[in-house]
Order: C-alpha cells, then sequence, then structure tokens
C-alpha cells in the first residue's frame, strides 16, 4: 500500500485543485447554481476555519497546516502497511491539509464552493480530511492499533 500513497495524495490534489479552479473561474463569475433543493455550488473565500473560527487568521492556519503535515508524513511511515483504515485515512487527510495549504499559501484564504445549507460552505480538501479522521478514528479504537509514540 505504500507505494500507492504518493499517486493517491497526487491525485486527490488533482481533484481538488481542480474543483477549486473551476469554482474560481465559473462561480465567482456566475454566481451559485442549485443542485438539489438543500445543495448548491456556491463560491466562497474562506479566511479562517469551519464555522467561521479564526477569520483573517491565515499565517497561524499555515504555521499549524505545515507542522500537522509534517507530523503525520512521520507517523504513516510507522503505521502498519496492511492497516487500510490507518494507511487511507492518513492519506486522505494529508491530501486534504495538502490541497487547503496550497491555497491559503498562494491566494491567502481556502476556496470553498460546495455548500449542504445550513451547514458550512467546504470543497473536495475538507471532504478528505473529514472522511480521513473518520477513518483514522476507526482504526484508532483499537487498543492495538494506537499511534507510534516512538518518534526515532
Amino acid at each position: 500500500m505504500r507505494s500507492l500513497r504518493p499517486a493517491t495524495v497526487l491525485a486527490l490534489l488533482a481533484v481538488d485543485r481542480a474543483t477549486k479552479l473551476w469554482a474560481m473561474r465559473d462561480l465567482r463569475v456566475r454566481g451559485p447554481i442549485p443542485v438539489l433543493p438543500f445543495f448548491e455550488f456556491s463560491y466562497v473565500e474562506n479566511t479562517g476555519a469551519a464555522f467561521g473560527m479564526g477569520r483573517g487568521a491565515n499565517g497561524a492556519f499555515i504555521a499549524i497546516s505545515v507542522v500537522m503535515i509534517a507530523v503525520l508524513v512521520r507517523i504513516l511511515r510507522r503505521w502498519p502497511k496492511d492497516d487500510f483504515c490507518l494507511q487511507a485515512g492518513g492519506t486522505l487527510v494529508l491530501a486534504g491539509a495538502l490541497g487547503n495549504l496550497y491555497d491559503r499559501l498562494f491566494y491567502g484564504y481556502v476556496v470553498d464552493f460546495l455548500f449542504l445549507h445550513h451547514w458550512p460552505v467546504f470543497n473536495a480538501a475538507d471532504s478528505c480530511i473529514t472522511v480521513g479522521a473518520v477513518l483514522l478514528a476507526w482504526g484508532l479504537k483499537d487498543p492495538e492499533k494506537k499511534a507510534p509514540i516512538n518518534p526515532s
């Protein structure tokens, strides 16, 4: 599974970039596109985190992201290669974190465009992080599968 991780991260980053570029090119000009009664594509430049937390703290989010990505890469190398939940979850979180970090570094905000009414607007990277976090939680629920403590 280890040899697939870089390709998977790159593929997920490509999907994230392509969808965000579409949102920037089309949605920014056109405005919201209703899809279902509870869902629409709607362009948002998010300078904070989910639920409006930390608006304007782009530098802090960049620093936190870089540290978390480095820690995640280090931990991923130590987890069992045959554990789907840990490897897939870590890979998804890594791809999502890199996608949003790219936006923060190059635009100063994260491009969001998926709007489920009554929920914050989000993007493909956020979806990767959420699904990945669920897989990690599932994979780590077994006491035998704790994140490695020894960093050496």
